[in-house]
């Protein structure tokens, strides 16, 4: 059953404790092997005894390989057959990725799943995506050779970019290697959605039915309803933490920013009818204080309400596939959900307005 996974970077969901996370509802979250490795260290993480009791969150982790950061360091890193050597974006220190040296680092943090290394692509460059598929491919074969512990579930990575015969090859390569569990990388990096989707329909038919679909990096409302109708089990996503820094509240109309003016006065909460901490107790008015004044108090009780209406709306995703009602709950869900944010729908809303007035003569 298809589940999302909020994202802990640094060994902490951003603003948020572990007993919160629970109260919303997590039952999986991620941690970041890159960001871990340099800091405060792998080996440090397991001298405390891994990164459940380093986190104190004793229920499943999920580590992601470090490719996706390392790839990004544009200018700071220098790829071979054999893997990485990178700078640190931290202090400019030079290390080196291995597909075996991170299989041993996520051993060390004692994730419960695990990734392959994998290189990441430009989405539009044919050549270099192939070349990379390859070597992803290779890489994967041995970190598959290289896992020592029997109690992590190592998942490989299809890549392939947006190329629907290269996405095949690369599902057909990975599912022969019989991992436990599968990614899908390289999407939602600035593709149109049409394409992500496309992809989709290709990759998953391709990988095993009784074994875990991974979209990595996926967490838009709309996204998870269109990820899951094409048999994808597992998300995570930064966005309903991250915009929620930013005062990006989701309601099931939308993305509403509290900032704006409008909510000044409004003692409503942010959705009526959420049962998370933050609209049992607070209103839009409150939580608006709190962010224009840059409490952190504010951060934290807007994480809490976007992890809670994500995390709500994947259980009754859930139910509804279990009830045979999924098609009409996507239906329903997405014809009052707006993906144009709450401000720019209230300036258009306001244009129109104005223009009625002029057309009229008023």
């Amino acid at each position: 059953m298809p589940a999302f996974a909020p994202v802990g970077t640094q060994a902490t969901v951003k603003t948020v404790s572990p007993h919160e996370l629970e109260e919303v509802g997590a039952a999986l979250i991620l941690g970041n092997t890159y960001h871990l490795y340099l800091r405060p260290g792998s080996d440090t993480i397991a001298v405390l005894g891994g990164l459940h009791r380093f986190m104190s969150w004793p229920h499943p982790i999920l580590t992601d390989s470090g490719g996706f950061q390392v790839f990004s360091l544009e200018g700071l890193r220098e790829i071979d057959e054999d893997g990485v050597t990178f700078r640190s974006h931290i202090d400019g220190s030079q290390h080196r990725f291995t597909p075996e040296s991170v299989i041993d680092i996520q051993e060390s943090l004692g994730a419960d799943i695990v990734m392959c290394f994998d290189e990441c692509a430009p989405p539009d460059d044919r050549a270099y995506i192939e070349r990379a598929m390859e070597r992803t491919h290779r890489w994967a074969e041995r970190c598959r050779q290289s896992q020592t512990r029997s109690d992590q579930a190592l998942f490989g990575i299809v890549q392939g970019g947006i190329f629907p015969d290269l996405r095949a090859e690369s599902a057909r390569f990975l599912t022969g290697l019989d991992f436990p569990g599968y990614a899908i990388g390289g999407l939602s990096v600035g593709e149109p959605k049409e394409q992500m989707h496309a992809v989709l329909d290709i990759v998953t038919p391709l990988l095993p039915p009784d074994k875990p679909r991974y979209l990595m990096g996926v967490g838009s409302p709309e996204d998870l309803f269109e990820g899951v109708s094409r048999g994808i089990d597992l998300f995570d996503c930064v966005l309903p933490t991250r915009v929620a820094r930013n005062g990006g509240l989701l309601t099931c109309q939308g993305r509403i920013n509290i900032r704006n003016a409008g909510f000044a006065q409004d003692s409503a909460p942010i959705e009526d009818g959420c049962d998370c901490y933050t609209c049992r107790h607070f209103s839009r008015a409150y939580l608006r204080h709190l962010i224009k004044a840059n409490e952190v108090f504010g951060l934290r009780l807007a994480t809490v309400h976007n992890l809670r209406f994500v995390l709500r709306l994947m259980a009754e995703i859930r139910t509804s596939i279990l009830d045979g009602t999924f098609a009409r709950f996507k239906t329903d869900f997405l014809r009052e959900y707006r993906t144009v944010p709450y401000e720019v729908r209230e300036a258009q809303r306001a244009r129109r307005g104005s223009n009625r007035k002029q057309q009229s003569g008023a």
